[in-house]
């Protein structure tokens, strides 16, 4: 489950560029070329989860209050949107960008460092960009599968944005490296416990490895259409969908 960490508001994102047009059919991967490497480095990945991440990630989930454990995740998901600011703007999206910057600052302000969510009340409401998916609107093949060490699922041309989606985190803004990294853990623990609930269905699918690869690529092509990917390239095998969504409510 720990693949699942790298969820679009949360951890190990990165930059490039955003310009308007329509994204290719082509978004999602038809095969898993690499199926055998990424395989391998899928139980690798389980296996850091199981010792390490997740007993640490229920530990935070144990003594932290629900309101303050809200109140991390909407601090992280605040920091993050530098990149959706950017990748709006480079997408020709010029009023989602303006209404992003808006949502930063306002949260960032009167949202106590978005701690509390006042931007989606006063009508500037989440959105959800970053810089792969705007190599995808720019045309730029996704590439293979992958399946990246302690990173998770992943696609070639979204692999490569990871560094410039880091860059452009709000993090950045912190002049203090030890407190940057600190903060860097810390959101990896509260992505992972958010996605604790999500274990049972990973763990019960038939094919754990493909279930995850599914979920990741259907919700990556769902993101790059803005929720409306055309049906032949977002259509999912029988009781599929129904899982999907159970693991969108989540993210």
């Amino acid at each position: 489950m720990f693949q699942m960490l790298r969820r679009p508001a949360v951890l190990i994102a990165l930059c490039a560029g955003l310009l308007g047009g329509c994204a290719t059919s082509q978004t999602v991967p038809t095969e898993d070329s690499w199926e055998g490497l990424n395989r391998g480095i899928f139980a690798f990945n389980n296996g850091v989860d199981k010792i390490f991440l997740k007993p640490v990630a229920r530990g935070y989930r144990f003594i932290t209050p629900d309101p303050v454990e809200r109140g991390v995740s909407n601090v992280f998901s605040n920091l993050s949107y530098p990149v959706v600011i950017v990748s709006n703007a480079l997408q020709g999206k010029g009023k989602a960008a303006l209404s992003d910057t808006g949502r930063f600052l306002v949260n960032s302000t009167i949202g106590v460092a978005g701690i509390f969510d006042v931007a989606t009340p006063m009508g500037m409401p989440a959105n959800n960009e970053d810089l792969g998916q705007t190599l995808a609107v720019w045309g730029v093949p996704s590439g293979p599968y992958i399946m990246i060490p302690f990173l998770g699922p992943s696609t070639l041309r979204d692999g490569v944005m990871i560094f410039g989606n880091q860059s452009l985190h709000g993090r950045n803004l912190i002049d203090n490296s030890s407190v940057r990294d600190k903060l860097a853990i810390l959101e990896i623990v509260s992505g992972r416990a958010s996605l604790l609930p999500l274990d049972s269905q990973l763990q019960e699918s038939q094919d754990p490895y493909i279930f995850l690869r599914e979920a990741y690529l259907q919700r990556r092509n769902f993101l790059i259409y803005d929720g409306n990917p055309p049906l032949d390239d977002f259509e999912l095998e029988e009781g599929f969908d129904d899982d999907l969504d159970d693991f969108d409510d989540d993210l």
